[in-house]
């Protein structure tokens, strides 16, 4: 009987996420597992960051897997405060014990690692939130985004009964010649058994929250075997 060697990693979600499991879950190799701590937001607000004690928390049971990387798939999070991905990785990071990355940080990094300066933005989020991304985009990553389009969602519930359709149908409006890379920001909207499809019909790369997360996590494993089908970032592993 031939074993398979389990590399693990941990991935932190909003409570309301019904999404990143299930897409893990489909499209991860035998190889690679994947634990989940949820988090809690207070005030019943839509996309503020997770509580700070559940992050600790459920970084620290995650630790207590042996996770060798954590990702926090939360990209709206991090567009309010522009110190939120240092303080909230270092607190992912040192309640673990292992490297600990955002998933807004991961969608910049990998828009970078494509040699990509410019970007369009395709998301479920309302006008502000979107404004933010656009703001936090520029500002820490120099990037350029040079078209968007939201899709006014109220919370994490609107979003994950959001069709996928309506996200290509949104890329094929935003997208022109000047943009080289589309960034479909959004943990709980499903996106990933699509991507590949999408950079097909418009002929450059796509890159969502879920797909991001996997990619910054799997760097800091040392990972770089390509996962077909998930998109160029997952087939071409650039770092």
């Amino acid at each position: 009987m031939i074993q398979i060697e389990r590399r693990h990693f941990g991935v932190l979600i909003p409570s309301t996420n019904t999404t990143v499991e299930i897409e893990y879950t489909r499209h991860l190799p035998a190889n690679l597992q994947f634990h989940v701590g949820r988090c809690g937001k207070g005030g019943g607000i839509p996309f503020l960051p997770s509580l700070d004690a559940d992050v600790i928390r459920q970084s620290q049971l995650l630790g207590e897997a042996k996770v060798e990387a954590v990702a926090l798939a939360q990209t709206s999070a991090s567009l309010f405060d522009d110190d939120y991905d240092a303080k909230v990785t270092a607190q992912m990071s040192e309640n673990s014990g292992a490297p600990a990355i955002t998933s807004a940080v991961a969608i910049g990094q990998a828009v970078q690692a494509l040699g990509a300066k410019r970007i369009g933005i395709v998301t479920p989020y309302s006008t502000e939130v979107i404004q933010n991304a656009k703001r936090y985009y520029e500002s820490k990553f120099g990037l350029d985004v040079v078209g968007m389009e939201g899709f006014g969602a109220t919370d994490a519930y609107a979003i994950g009964k959001l069709d996928a359709n309506m996200a290509f149908e949104g890329l094929r409006r935003v997208d022109t010649p000047d943009i080289q890379v589309l960034v479909v920001p959004g943990g709980n909207f499903p996106t990933m058994p699509w991507i590949a499809a999408w950079e097909q019909a418009l002929g450059k790369p796509v890159i969502t929250t879920n797909q991001a997360a996997l990619w910054g996590v799997l760097g800091f494993m040392k990972l770089n075997n390509p996962l077909p089908g998930l998109g160029r970032l997952l087939e071409q592993m650039p770092r």
